[in-house]
């Protein structure tokens, strides 16, 4: 008797070869069909941080039952990416794996990179200034909002740094597991809890920093824009160090490119 598809999943060598494949796939796709992709995992990755934000108010958002309750809302996000299919840059660092093995070559890994970024920074934006309309933002979920923006704001460089890393070596391995899974549930179940780990240990996603920013900003938040950019720059650097180097290289070496057994 086969084994319900829940329970059913890919072995990690699998993954790996499953993970590349889309890694080609992914640096081959047309630049509109990539921007407009990627301008939605920005804004499903914003409505996570979105439901964060309202999850937490209210209540002490430094409680670890709290952050956990947090971090479980926040997977909306991902959740949307995974199931209902986007570009999400933080995940498409994964691709590094296609690029070291030469499927596909630099120049469109950086090409898809820039593409996906700054079209997860248009959904994201465009997200924030839609809640900006709604009048959410001017009561307590506002309050919050503020108190977010200005903490991530905040960081010290080497601070932003190590908590993208830690928190892209999550993301990426949540998008590696959700590989791994054979059905929707269980790509769901696979991406929650890494996760809602790295929401309840306060690590920094620039993509979800897209959206906390200008949330923040609308509901009367005075973090200047070179603190926020500067914020994205470190964090951004560092998902890309986590991911690339902690998840996709390390998988890579292990089943792809190391010495074999």
């Amino acid at each position: 008797m086969n084994p319900p598809a829940l329970f059913d999943a890919h072995k990690p060598a699998e993954i790996a070869t499953l993970v590349e494949t889309a890694g080609v796939a992914k640096a081959k796709l047309p630049l509109a069909p990539m921007f407009i992709l990627a301008m939605l995992a920005g804004a499903f990755i914003g409505f996570g941080a979105a439901a964060y934000t309202m999850a937490v108010t209210g209540a002490d958002s430094a409680s670890g039952p709290i952050r956990v309750l947090g971090g479980a809302v926040f997977s909306l996000g991902l959740i949307l990416v995974i199931a209902g299919g986007a570009e999400l840059f933080t995940g498409n660092v994964l691709m590094v794996i296609a690029a070291v093995d030469r499927k596909i070559p630099l120049r469109l890994l950086f090409r898809s990179w820039g593409i996906v970024y700054v079209g997860n920074f248009v959904g994201a934006v465009g997200l924030a200034l839609a809640f900006a309309l709604t009048g959410l933002l001017e009561g307590p979920m506002g309050s919050t909002a503020i108190r977010v923006a200005d903490a991530k704001a905040g960081l010290e460089p080497m601070e932003a740094f190590a908590r993208g890393a830690l928190c892209n070596g999550l993301v990426c391995l949540a998008v590696w597991l959700s590989f791994a899974a054979r059905s929707v549930a269980g790509k769901i179940l696979a991406v929650l809890w890494p996760v809602s780990a790295f929401v309840l240990l306060g690590l920094e996603h620039s993509i979800a920093n897209m959206y906390f920013f200008p949330q923040g900003w609308a509901a009367g938040a005075t973090v200047p824009v070179f603190a926020a950019a500067a914020n994205l720059l470190w964090v951004t650097l560092g998902n890309i160090v986590g991911g690339a180097g902690g998840v996709a290289l390390a998988y890579w070496f292990a089943y792809l490119g190391g010495p074999k057994r």
